[in-house]
């Protein structure tokens, strides 16, 4: 038996270096997004500065590791056995739900799914045990002022996150605006002291309670943790004075950048916090199920049905080893993930200063909160003088600002001002929460500081706000999602193997191998396919219409290709009845229409690289990437229409409906082949045939169209099947049209760039 409890155990801190994998991949956007959003340093630097960060508060999160002992039920309820389920429980789920999470790209928190999947774990054990013999209520087994305590905390957080963010940035905003060298010189050491004290204040004096160093005895005999809170004045007296001086000397002497080094310190000290608050997510169950095995060990005889896990209640240090190794695996992950960099890009996108693709379309809801916004401000203008608006005006007039100048590849998400309060004010939260012993999610913190610094710095413009929200919108209503479903899943498990024992374990252990594996290739599959669009839109820092004309020789020929597979699919999924096949195709034909819909978007970034010369010949770019959206669109008519025929189960297309079909597909193959090929070998002398084949097919459309119509007379004749023919023939005429206006696009502007001679 205690075999099996020690490869229980083992099998804990597996799942444990797994989730720690994945959390970190998730939850690095917390502590890195405001610095590689604001490009304060290279990305190794930051990455460097945080993992320093990361090590350093894994060493404070002892105090932490409560929660998961003891912080949501009371462990003297349960026994060795159920308590080991619930653990086990949590950790199978928790990989699982944050990896499925990063996978898409979207930033959850790593807090609430340990509270709630804590929480449905032990829900559904101590429902069994009520529904045995032992009875009783559920509030005896659950800490309910303890977990409605920290659900609350984390709830409330958001607000206050946001509304500190919002407030503080507008304040910094207006003293230095963004044009903010002139007033650093004089007033940034202040500012750089005040921000650098708070950071040592919420980190080393508050965030110091609980943590391994806490205890220290100093030559006086007083603890570490009751000197720091004796002397909270003149610690903090002495780093403002000391700060603000060394600051202004080194301002003066090594020419530093005040606002790039509080960016630096604060990237350090929010990893620091996020380290120090979050780290119980990832390790906190194990190392309670290793307690519980400890425990049961001391117990030599003990029946683990019966053994309450009384002795969890009380205090229990972790072993320090235990953090350092995780600070070990965190610190390795930073730089190795390729999803954390994934869910960076949600985080920064959202908060980033300047126009462009948006990640998010539109929603009622954002519209509507857009509109009251915009009526109330301009009520609130209509009541301040004139003179105070211009103040403000001027104050936030970005146009002002160094990165104004900038290139738009150049040009960061936002400036270092934004980048250091997004840092000092979600690092001094977290810990004023760690040091409370309250597992605030940082995830929340941090994302709702960047939303709200972001709508300070009117980052959320008439052009972006009803995209922003809709954003952020998205990303809490994930939130609660991960919540509910991290309740929902950990009951059922536990559930499951509360009664499957061995077997279920040895079962769930088995789907999360599968599940993680499945999901691992996913994600390479994306990210070749990212690398594979990143090879297409590239561009240099200034171009050419050389550049331009490459750039759509890649896009265009690829896009033959790909429709050419869709077609193929979709009229072998009509005649087979394939569901499958005809699913794939709609998914091909949504990755086409946004990738064109990306480069349509991305026309204005284009163009202001473009040199004096080129930008007259830009609008037969332009032209093309029209035409591209508009064969996007018809093969998504196409799709879409035969996807939901099979769907719906309605009957097939006749014997001489698909055999008109079958040969429209070929010579569609043929013309798209003929078109790729053109377009490859730059050889516009193809031109003639590829006009021949399109007119001798629109001529057969023509044909499959009458004969069609003249079915339609006969009693027998199917007006679902018939219509579905007639708009894939409507379709397929349009797509040739768009096809072809889109080769004479490229031809004009391949002979912008003199890469052909004009036809004469």
């Amino acid at each position: 038996m205690e075999n099996f409890y020690l490869l229980l155990v083992i099998v804990l801190f597996a799942l444990a270096i797994s989730d720690l994998v994945v959390g970190v991949a998730n939850d690095a956007v917390n502590f890195v997004n405001s610095a590689i959003g604001s490009k304060t340093a290279s990305f190794k630097i930051i990455m460097a500065i945080a993992a320093l960060g990361v090590f350093a508060g894994a060493t404070f999160s002892s105090g932490m590791m409560e929660i998961a002992r003891k912080g949501i039920f009371h462990p003297q309820m349960f026994t060795f056995s159920e308590i080991m389920v619930i653990f086990f429980a949590v950790m199978i789920t928790d990989v699982i739900l944050l990896d499925t999470f990063n996978t898409f790209g979207l930033p959850t928190s790593t807090t609430v799914s340990l509270v709630f999947e804590l929480l449905g774990a032990s829900v559904a054990i101590a429902l069994v045990k009520i529904s045995n013999i032992e009875g009783g209520q559920i509030f005896d087994y659950i800490n309910t002022s303890k977990a409605i305590g920290i659900i609350f905390g984390i709830l409330f957080s958001v607000f206050i996150s946001f509304f500190a963010g919002a407030i503080i940035q507008w304040i910094t905003r207006f003293i230095f605006s963004f044009d903010f060298k002139k007033n650093m010189k004089y007033l940034g050491s202040i500012w750089g002291g005040l921000a650098i004290t708070a950071i040592t204040y919420f980190i080393l004096v508050k965030g110091l309670k609980g943590s391994t160093y806490a205890d220290l005895v100093l030559s006086n005999g007083m603890t570490l943790a009751d000197w720091s809170f004796e002397n909270t004045f003149l610690i903090l007296f002495s780093s403002f004075v000391i700060w603000t001086v060394l600051l202004q000397l080194f301002s003066w002497i090594l020419k530093l950048n005040i606002p790039k080094f509080i960016v630096l310190v604060g990237t350090f000290a929010l990893a620091m916090a996020f380290a120090g608050n979050d780290l119980v997510n990832f390790i906190g169950v194990p190392v309670a199920g290793y307690e519980s095995f400890k425990i049961f060990l001391a117990n030599p005889g003990s029946d683990p049905n019966a053994l309450l896990m009384t002795g969890l209640s009380g205090n229990i240090s972790t072993p320090i080893y235990f953090l350092f190794l995780a600070g070990f695996v965190m610190v390795v992950t930073l730089f190795v993930s390729k999803k954390a960099r994934r869910v960076i890009k949600t985080s920064v996108d959202l908060s980033r200063q300047s126009d462009g693709a948006e990640r998010f379309g539109s929603s009622q809801f954002s519209k509507t909160i857009v509109r009251g916004t915009l009526s109330m401000n301009n009520k609130i203008k209509s009541v301040i003088p004139d003179v105070v608006l211009r103040k403000i005006d001027r104050q936030f007039d970005i146009t002002r600002g160094e990165n104004a100048v900038l290139a738009e590849d150049e040009k960061p998400a936002f400036d270092m001002i934004r980048a250091s309060i997004n840092l000092v004010v979600a690092s001094v939260l977290i810990s004023l929460g760690t040091s409370y012993k309250l597992p605030l999610s940082t995830t929340y913190v941090t994302f709702m500081v960047a939303m709200g610094t972001s709508l300070s710095d009117r980052a959320w413009g008439r052009e972006s706000a009803v995209f922003r929200i809709t954003g952020v919108l998205a990303v809490i209503l994930g939130w609660f999602f991960t919540a509910f479903a991290a309740f929902t899943v950990t009951f059922i498990v536990a559930y499951i193997i509360s009664w499957g024992g061995f077997y279920a374990i040895f079962a769930f252990v088995s789907i999360g191998i599968y599940l993680i594996t499945k999901s691992h290739l996913i994600s390479k599959k994306e990210q070749a396919d990212e690398i594979q669009n990143v090879s297409v839109l590239s561009m240099k820092e200034h171009l050419g219409i050389n550049d331009l004309y490459e750039t759509n020789k890649q896009t265009i020929s690829q896009s033959f290709s790909i429709v050419r597979d869709i077609l193929e699919d979709t009229i072998q999924g009509i005649n087979t009845e394939n569901l499958k096949m005809l699913k794939s195709a709609r998914k091909k034909v949504k990755a086409f229409n946004l990738r064109a819909k990306e480069l349509k978007d991305g026309i204005q970034i284009v163009v202001r690289k473009l040199d004096e010369e080129s930008v007259n010949s830009a609008h037969y770019y332009a032209q093309s990437l029209d035409f591209l959206r508009e064969m996007a669109r018809c093969i998504s008519f196409i799709v879409e229409p035969s996807l939901i025929h099979i769907d719906n189960n309605h009957k097939p297309l006749g014997e001489i409906q698909m055999q008109d079909l079958h040969e429209l597909q070929q010579h569609l193959n043929n013309f798209l082949a003929e078109a790729e090929s053109l377009v490859k070998e730059n050889n516009f002398t193809k031109m003639e045939t590829v006009l021949s084949l399109q007119a001798q097919i629109l001529k057969d459309i023509d044909g499959y169209t009458r004969a069609q119509i003249k079915r339609l007379s006969k009693p027998k004749s199917g007006k679902r099947n018939a219509k579905l023919f007639l708009d894939v023939l409507g379709e397929s005429k349009s797509l040739l049209l768009h096809s072809v206006n889109l080769l004479k696009a490229h031809r004009d502007l391949a002979i912008e760039a003199k890469v052909c001679k004009p036809k004469n």
